[in-house]
């Protein structure tokens, strides 16, 4: 099986009341998901607050990552930005221990052209010292990666693996299939729309909601790949409404209220984003509590 099989998750970062990085929390985190049966971390993609942090503490924190992690489960760093001669330094100087890929975020904020989006990602397909993985998100960066610069990169670029396509569209997913080599991976990048993915023939999933909910998320990914869509439904249904509440006042907001109930780490983050609203904390307090009885 590929090791990005299944269900992958973007690690929060846990700060400290006072907003350094809470390195307890993050060991409590990753040791809880691995428990919690997921197949795969990724550290510093979007989840993990990254465009609020330095290059000195990202460093630590894939350290740190890599040394808690210990080769238990493959990891992946999240290296993207707008600015391809920095992510590809950024990529270059980046300490590969432990790590088995790189995701990359096309570009935001520029709104490059298609052709623009290829030579991008040429260029940091020419100098990664790992694997790239491929992150489609235009709710984030305002331009679509089109599925024919997708599967022209997948087909170009050996080291270029798979897509985390957060799209939403059925149109491009469906053209990356037809389309993309086949030992390259499509993986959703939204987490309620993971079971319809699946069935189209996605990998798996890079998933947010799972990082306080691992085993129910994990076993209904589990399910679906096995061709037990049927079985999946159910959990599908159940975690509805809470990924709805995790991102109801934006990601991580959400998901780290979550897991200060489950006592793994605290709901600290970075300006401009804050913590989520006491109703919403209330309400999502609720909802996991219904999920574990269900559990």
């Amino acid at each position: 099986m590929n090791k990005f099989q299944g269900t992958g998750v973007a690690l929060v970062t846990p700060f400290n009341a006072d907003g350094s990085v809470d390195y307890n929390g993050l060991k409590n985190l990753i040791n809880h998901l691995i428990d919690g049966g997921i197949d795969y971390l990724v550290s510093l993609g979007t989840t993990g607050e990254t465009a609020t942090m330095t290059k000195e503490e990202k460093k630590k924190v894939w350290a740190y990552t890599a040394e808690i992690n210990n080769n238990r489960l493959p990891l992946v760093a999240g290296i993207g930005g707008n600015n391809t001669l920095s992510v590809a330094e950024d990529i270059k100087s980046f300490d590969t221990t432990g790590y088995s890929a790189i995701l990359s975020v096309s570009p935001y904020y520029n709104k490059p052209t298609q052709e623009g989006i290829y030579q991008h990602y040429k260029y940091l397909a020419e100098v990664s010292p790992l694997d790239l993985i491929l992150y489609n998100v235009p709710g984030r960066t305002m331009s679509n990666m089109s599925p024919e610069t997708t599967c022209r990169l997948a087909h170009d670029f050996k080291n270029i693996i798979a897509t985390k396509e957060a799209s939403g569209s059925f149109d491009q997913f469906n053209q990356i299939m037809r389309d993309k080599p086949e030992d390259f991976l499509l993986i959703s990048g939204d987490d309620p729309i993971t079971l319809p993915m699946i069935a189209l023939g996605a990998s798996g999933i890079i998933s947010v909601v799972a990082n306080a909910v691992p085993r129910q998320f994990s076993d209904m990914v589990r399910q679906c790949l096995n061709g037990d869509f049927k079985g999946a439904v159910p959990a599908h249904l159940n975690l509805i409404e809470f990924t709805r509440l995790a991102f109801a006042e934006g990601n991580p907001a959400g998901i780290k209220a979550a897991l200060k109930h489950l006592g793994v780490c605290g709901d600290t983050v970075r300006l401009p984003l804050i913590k989520a609203s006491s109703t919403l904390d209330e309400t999502i307090v609720n909802e996991l509590e219904k999920l574990a009885q269900l559990a």
